[in-house]
């Protein structure tokens, strides 16, 4: 199989898809790899290391595009993009369609078989490809919601750590998933006062066990969540619902009962954010104010540190990019049931019902 690997050109996205290890990885079982100029270098991995690999450099993405029969990226297309595509290539990345009408009219017109990195799911509920990233999402919150808390940024002025004498910050994490997790594993190490909801009991009681009683774990429901936000100097959004659009958890309403110069960030801005307040921004521009509240809704976050990311997402897709490639996308999918849920597009109709869903659209049963 030709298999395409472009450069990422949403901004300041340096992830890559496949790294010159998965480059020798997939021509070692006899496939060719387009890769295109300079695609991996944000994630220090030259254009010379995939040569090296067996991987063709190309410097037109048109031509990569039209000489490819799977596309893997790591965000979905935007505008510039769109073009490139055609009839019955397979297109492997996060997709997130759920949140853009427009993108899934694209790939529907353009007759895609896309297949959603988010929507794989296993057996148990797991989204193997997700986690990666909403582990880096969810440290990287912590991170830059202490950024959204200095003074010069529109905050609060507060160290989330506080200091001897001082109290630290509260931190309302809506959500337990990996997102979570991971924001509550650096929000304590940090000292701030943690406070994590998720409407599952035996996640708050997993991470009640392994937390020793660090954070206050609360059943997400309207009440908990409207105490809990409204007292909170910093308020993480990692709520999921696999291939649905999030629900605003956090209305304007509430917005207004927050302190002046509290922060949200927005990790569910992918699939169109908890906070009826929350719109999409980049890492160029990264933040806005409303209601007096700072805002952060960069929807590629990990792509702030590409270098991490890149090893982080690629451990988990090389080896169903291997197995679509080796077998073709239709015996792959009959297959491996777990890989058989990524499928959100194809000819021309939408196989993920969740999406469907959020545009009243029908559904086609693969």
């Amino acid at each position: 199989m030709n298999i395409g690997i472009p450069k990422e050109i949403k901004t300041r996205e340096g992830r890559v898809a496949v790294t010159p290890a998965g480059v020798k990885a997939l021509t070692g079982r006899g496939h060719r790899v387009y890769v295109e100029h300079n695609a991996g270098l944000c994630s220090g991995m030259p254009d010379r290391a995939y040569e090296l690999s067996g991987a063709v450099t190309v410097a037109d993405p048109d031509a990569l595009w039209s000489s490819s029969d799977m596309i893997v990226k790591v965000k979905e297309p935007v505008p510039g993009e769109f073009e490139r595509m055609h009839e019955g290539q397979i297109l492997f990345t996060f997709l997130h369609l759920a949140a853009s009408a427009e993108l899934t009219r694209e790939l529907l017109d353009r007759r895609i078989v896309g297949i959603a990195y988010e929507t794989i799911q296993l057996e148990d509920g797991s989204l193997p490809l997700l986690a990666p990233m909403s582990a880096v999402a969810g440290r990287l919150s912590i991170q830059m919601g202490c950024a959204c808390l200095e003074a010069k940024n529109g905050g609060k002025g507060i160290l989330l750590s506080g200091v001897p004498g001082v109290y630290p910050a509260k931190v309302a994490i809506l959500g337990a998933g990996i997102s979570g997790l991971n924001a509550a594993h650096l929000a304590v190490g940090m000292g701030a006062q943690v406070t994590i909801l998720d409407i599952n009991q035996k996640r708050l009681d997993y991470i009640e066990d392994i937390f020793h009683s660090r954070v206050v774990t609360l059943v997400s429901n309207p009440v908990n969540v409207e105490r809990s936000v409204r007292e909170a100097d910093l308020v993480i959004g990692s709520v999921l619902i696999p291939g649905a659009r999030a629900p605003h958890l956090i209305t304007r309403e509430l917005l207004k009962e927050m302190e002046q110069g509290s922060a949200i960030v927005d990790i569910a801005i992918d699939q169109g954010g908890c906070a009826e307040t929350s719109r999409p921004t980049t890492h160029d521009n990264p933040t806005y104010i409303e209601e007096g509240i700072v805002h952060y809704c960069v929807t590629n976050m990990p792509g702030a540190v590409p270098r991490t990311s890149t090893y982080a997402l690629t451990n988990g897709t090389l080896p169903y990019v291997t197995e679509i490639a080796d077998k073709g996308w239709e015996r792959a999918l009959h297959e491996n049931r777990a890989l058989a849920k990524g499928l959100n597009v194809l000819a021309g109709e939408l196989t993920n019902r969740k999406v469907a869903e959020a545009f009243g659209w029908k559904c086609l049963d693969f």
